[in-house]
């Protein structure tokens, strides 16, 4: 009896303590597309994949093509980008996601996967923000990219030890995560792409 009731114990701390063993991997979160309908990452894995989180009215907005660039380079080898529109920052991300996407394929003729809008800082932040902050913490601006002393000056001014703590500065964001769930690295919005283009090609062999 004794043995019974501890093999149920196991059992019920087992089941218990599964959403917190499902955190430790990115394959464990399940996010919401555009549609509003729940997507597990899990369905990329063996994927080299860009998370970033989008704007369509800030200085960074452009990236868009390049993104898409990049996406068309590499997606036929296992490369996807995932996109979260995002309005935490001045507001520069307004509208439903319908509109944003309407936007988006009007403007820069995006082909990748964009998803619901929504917060990657603060009480409401998406978990799947929380689990690539705790696994990279913020680089740095590019200080030679013209927007880099701007964003830098902006963000001093509000908390001298900005650079301190892990959460998302600005729009365009970017975590590579490699085809085994690792995320490798972050990119601030000031980072080139080209950058980026180099290491999503190593992770692509």
């Amino acid at each position: 009896m004794k043995n019974l009731l501890s093999t149920l114990a196991f059992a019920i701390l087992s089941l218990v303590a599964l959403p917190t063993l499902a955190q430790k991997s990115i394959y464990g979160i399940s996010v919401k597309n555009d549609a509003g309908k729940d997507v597990s990452l899990s369905t990329y894995k063996g994927k080299v994949l860009l998370i970033v989180n989008t704007a369509t009215k800030c200085g960074f907005t452009p990236q868009y093509t390049e993104l898409e660039n990049l996406y068309e380079k590499y997606r036929e080898q296992g490369f996807e980008i995932l996109d979260f529109p995002c309005n935490q920052f001045g507001e520069q991300a307004p509208g439903s996601i319908a509109e944003i996407h309407q936007f988006c394929t009007a403007n820069f003729n995006i082909q990748f996967p964009q998803f619901d809008k929504i917060d990657v800082n603060g009480d409401n932040e998406s978990p799947l923000f929380t689990f690539l902050k705790s696994k990279q913490g913020f680089g740095g601006f590019d200080m030679e990219d013209k927007l880099g002393p701007l964003l830098d000056n902006m963000m001093r001014k509000k908390d001298a030890d900005y650079d301190k703590n892990p959460s998302i500065k600005w729009n365009f964001t970017k975590f590579l995560v490699d085809k085994k769930g690792k995320v490798i690295q972050r990119y601030e919005p000031t980072d080139k792409i080209s950058d980026i283009d180099k290491k999503v090609a190593e992770l692509l062999k």
